[in-house]
Protein backbone atom coordinates (compact mmCIF):
# COMPACT_ATOMS: atom_id res chain seq x y z
CA UNK A 1 0.00 0.00 0.00
CA UNK A 2 1.09 3.41 -1.08
CA UNK A 3 0.98 5.82 1.81
CA UNK A 4 -2.07 8.14 1.64
CA UNK A 5 0.40 11.30 1.91
CA UNK A 6 2.93 10.05 -1.47
CA UNK A 7 -0.28 9.73 -3.09
CA UNK A 8 -1.42 13.56 -2.78
CA UNK A 9 2.65 14.32 -2.69
CA UNK A 10 3.66 17.67 -3.81
CA UNK A 11 6.88 17.65 -5.52
CA UNK A 12 8.92 21.37 -5.43
CA UNK A 13 12.34 21.67 -7.05
CA UNK A 14 14.39 24.67 -6.13
CA UNK A 15 17.21 25.84 -8.62
CA UNK A 16 20.04 27.70 -6.49
CA UNK A 17 23.54 27.71 -6.38
CA UNK A 18 23.22 28.68 -2.59
CA UNK A 19 23.28 24.51 -0.87
CA UNK A 20 21.66 26.67 2.46
CA UNK A 21 18.82 28.77 0.38
CA UNK A 22 17.67 24.96 -0.53
CA UNK A 23 17.84 23.57 3.39
CA UNK A 24 16.07 26.57 4.72
CA UNK A 25 13.38 25.48 1.87
CA UNK A 26 13.29 22.05 2.86
CA UNK A 27 13.21 22.49 6.79
CA UNK A 28 10.37 24.98 6.11
CA UNK A 29 8.49 21.78 5.23
CA UNK A 30 10.12 19.58 7.61
CA UNK A 31 6.52 18.74 9.33
CA UNK A 32 4.87 18.85 5.95
CA UNK A 33 5.08 15.34 4.38
CA UNK A 34 2.66 16.18 1.96
CA UNK A 35 5.69 18.64 0.56
CA UNK A 36 8.71 17.27 -0.93
CA UNK A 37 11.70 19.58 -1.59
CA UNK A 38 14.69 18.78 -4.30
CA UNK A 39 17.73 20.35 -5.21
CA UNK A 40 20.02 21.38 -8.17
CA UNK A 41 22.87 24.04 -7.88
CA UNK A 42 22.89 25.53 -11.41
CA UNK A 43 20.59 25.58 -14.70
CA UNK A 44 21.96 22.47 -16.20
CA UNK A 45 21.05 20.57 -13.53
CA UNK A 46 17.90 21.88 -12.97
CA UNK A 47 16.93 21.44 -16.48
CA UNK A 48 17.69 17.70 -15.84
CA UNK A 49 16.23 17.65 -12.59
CA UNK A 50 13.13 18.52 -13.95
CA UNK A 51 13.07 16.14 -16.76
CA UNK A 52 14.18 13.23 -14.82
CA UNK A 53 11.69 14.30 -11.76
CA UNK A 54 8.75 16.48 -13.40
CA UNK A 55 8.28 18.55 -10.19
CA UNK A 56 4.90 19.92 -9.56
CA UNK A 57 6.23 23.74 -8.94
CA UNK A 58 10.12 25.05 -9.97
CA UNK A 59 11.51 27.32 -7.78
CA UNK A 60 13.87 29.06 -9.30
CA UNK A 61 17.02 32.19 -8.89
CA UNK A 62 17.66 34.47 -10.77
CA UNK A 63 21.02 34.92 -10.55
CA UNK A 64 22.59 30.88 -11.40
CA UNK A 65 25.89 30.36 -12.01
CA UNK A 66 25.76 29.43 -15.76
CA UNK A 67 22.80 30.98 -17.27
CA UNK A 68 20.00 33.20 -15.94
CA UNK A 69 17.05 31.91 -14.38
CA UNK A 70 15.00 33.95 -16.86
CA UNK A 71 16.86 31.34 -19.41
CA UNK A 72 16.31 28.23 -17.42
CA UNK A 73 12.13 29.00 -17.02
CA UNK A 74 12.12 29.51 -21.08
CA UNK A 75 14.10 25.90 -21.69
CA UNK A 76 11.54 24.57 -18.79
CA UNK A 77 8.50 26.23 -20.41
CA UNK A 78 9.44 24.61 -24.05
CA UNK A 79 9.35 21.29 -22.26
CA UNK A 80 6.51 21.71 -20.14
CA UNK A 81 4.32 24.97 -21.24
CA UNK A 82 1.90 24.16 -18.18
CA UNK A 83 4.99 24.01 -15.64
CA UNK A 84 4.40 26.04 -12.53
CA UNK A 85 7.23 28.26 -11.89
CA UNK A 86 7.92 30.40 -9.00
CA UNK A 87 10.88 32.60 -9.46
CA UNK A 88 13.43 33.80 -5.97
CA UNK A 89 15.49 36.75 -6.36
CA UNK A 90 17.19 39.22 -4.40
CA UNK A 91 16.14 41.68 -6.88
CA UNK A 92 13.49 43.80 -5.85
CA UNK A 93 12.91 45.90 -9.21
CA UNK A 94 9.45 45.86 -10.25
CA UNK A 95 10.60 45.38 -14.04
CA UNK A 96 11.74 41.91 -12.82
CA UNK A 97 8.21 41.19 -11.28
CA UNK A 98 6.68 41.73 -14.63
CA UNK A 99 9.21 40.04 -17.18
CA UNK A 100 8.79 36.98 -15.28
CA UNK A 101 5.20 36.88 -15.29
CA UNK A 102 5.22 37.85 -19.01
CA UNK A 103 7.08 34.97 -19.50
CA UNK A 104 4.35 33.02 -17.44
CA UNK A 105 5.73 32.69 -13.77
CA UNK A 106 3.20 32.06 -11.17
CA UNK A 107 5.23 33.83 -8.53
CA UNK A 108 7.89 35.44 -7.47
CA UNK A 109 9.53 35.64 -4.34
CA UNK A 110 12.45 37.83 -2.76
CA UNK A 111 14.95 36.55 -0.77
CA UNK A 112 14.47 38.83 1.72
CA UNK A 113 10.71 37.88 2.73
CA UNK A 114 9.48 36.49 5.65
CA UNK A 115 10.13 32.56 4.90
CA UNK A 116 6.24 32.28 5.75
CA UNK A 117 6.29 33.66 2.37
CA UNK A 118 7.51 30.91 0.98
CA UNK A 119 5.17 28.38 2.13
CA UNK A 120 2.53 30.42 1.28
CA UNK A 121 3.52 30.87 -2.40
CA UNK A 122 4.41 27.21 -2.87
CA UNK A 123 0.71 26.46 -1.13
CA UNK A 124 -0.98 28.98 -3.24
CA UNK A 125 0.71 28.23 -6.70
CA UNK A 126 0.09 24.29 -6.01
CA UNK A 127 -3.19 25.14 -5.56
CA UNK A 128 -3.52 26.79 -9.13
CA UNK A 129 -3.35 30.26 -7.93
CA UNK A 130 -0.68 33.24 -8.59
CA UNK A 131 1.23 34.13 -5.86
CA UNK A 132 3.34 37.90 -5.61
CA UNK A 133 5.42 39.07 -2.65
CA UNK A 134 2.91 41.66 -0.83
CA UNK A 135 5.56 44.41 -1.04
CA UNK A 136 6.49 43.54 -4.19
CA UNK A 137 2.95 43.40 -6.25
CA UNK A 138 2.73 46.45 -4.16
CA UNK A 139 5.16 48.07 -6.43
CA UNK A 140 4.27 46.81 -9.39
CA UNK A 141 0.68 48.37 -9.35
CA UNK A 142 2.85 51.77 -9.24
CA UNK A 143 3.59 52.81 -12.95
CA UNK A 144 5.94 55.21 -12.07
CA UNK A 145 7.98 52.83 -10.39
CA UNK A 146 8.63 50.15 -13.53
CA UNK A 147 9.21 52.93 -15.86
CA UNK A 148 11.82 54.65 -13.66
CA UNK A 149 13.60 51.79 -13.66
CA UNK A 150 16.14 51.19 -16.61
CA UNK A 151 15.43 47.35 -16.79
CA UNK A 152 12.08 48.03 -18.16
CA UNK A 153 13.59 49.67 -21.49
CA UNK A 154 15.29 46.42 -21.93
CA UNK A 155 14.01 42.62 -23.94
CA UNK A 156 14.42 39.48 -21.59
CA UNK A 157 17.69 38.50 -23.64
CA UNK A 158 19.29 42.11 -23.17
CA UNK A 159 18.89 41.48 -19.49
CA UNK A 160 20.65 38.26 -19.35
CA UNK A 161 23.20 39.63 -21.42
CA UNK A 162 23.70 42.82 -18.89
CA UNK A 163 23.53 40.50 -15.73
CA UNK A 164 26.14 38.17 -17.74
CA UNK A 165 28.45 41.03 -18.54
CA UNK A 166 27.52 41.93 -14.80
CA UNK A 167 29.37 38.65 -13.59
CA UNK A 168 32.46 39.84 -15.72
CA UNK A 169 31.84 37.59 -18.35
CA UNK A 170 33.19 38.24 -22.23
CA UNK A 171 31.02 38.80 -25.31
CA UNK A 172 32.34 35.00 -26.19
CA UNK A 173 31.23 33.46 -22.54
CA UNK A 174 28.11 34.81 -22.96
CA UNK A 175 27.33 34.04 -26.37
CA UNK A 176 28.27 29.91 -25.28
CA UNK A 177 26.14 30.62 -21.83
CA UNK A 178 23.27 31.97 -23.96
CA UNK A 179 23.44 29.30 -26.63
CA UNK A 180 23.92 32.35 -29.01
CA UNK A 181 25.85 33.51 -32.08
CA UNK A 182 28.87 36.51 -30.69
CA UNK A 183 27.58 38.38 -33.14
CA UNK A 184 23.64 38.41 -31.77
CA UNK A 185 25.94 39.24 -28.11
CA UNK A 186 27.64 41.72 -30.04
CA UNK A 187 24.81 43.68 -31.85
CA UNK A 188 22.71 43.32 -28.23
CA UNK A 189 25.46 45.08 -26.48
CA UNK A 190 25.64 48.22 -29.05
CA UNK A 191 21.43 48.45 -28.51
CA UNK A 192 22.54 48.94 -25.07
CA UNK A 193 24.50 50.95 -24.94
CA UNK A 194 22.32 53.20 -26.97
CA UNK A 195 19.28 52.48 -24.91
CA UNK A 196 20.98 53.33 -21.70
CA UNK A 197 23.23 55.95 -22.69
CA UNK A 198 26.42 54.13 -22.04
CA UNK A 199 29.54 55.92 -23.97
CA UNK A 200 31.95 52.29 -24.01
CA UNK A 201 31.38 49.08 -23.17
CA UNK A 202 33.43 49.54 -19.71
CA UNK A 203 30.86 52.29 -19.26
CA UNK A 204 28.24 49.97 -19.89
CA UNK A 205 29.55 47.12 -17.32
CA UNK A 206 29.93 49.90 -14.53
CA UNK A 207 26.28 50.47 -15.37
CA UNK A 208 25.42 46.96 -15.07
CA UNK A 209 27.01 46.88 -11.80
CA UNK A 210 24.94 49.97 -10.85
CA UNK A 211 21.69 48.62 -11.56
CA UNK A 212 23.04 45.39 -9.30
CA UNK A 213 20.78 42.68 -12.05
CA UNK A 214 20.61 39.11 -10.59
Amino acid sequence: MIPEHQKTQTKVLIVDDHPVVVSGCRSLFVSDASVKIEGAGNAKAGLLAFQESKPDITVIDIKLPDVSGFELMRQIRKEDPDARIIMFSMNDDPAFVVRAVEMGAQGYLSKSDDPRLFVKAVLKVAAGENYISPHLAEAVTFASAAKASPANKMTTRELEILTLLRRGDKIAEIADALGISYKTVANSTSLLKQKLGAKSHSDLIRMAVEMNLG
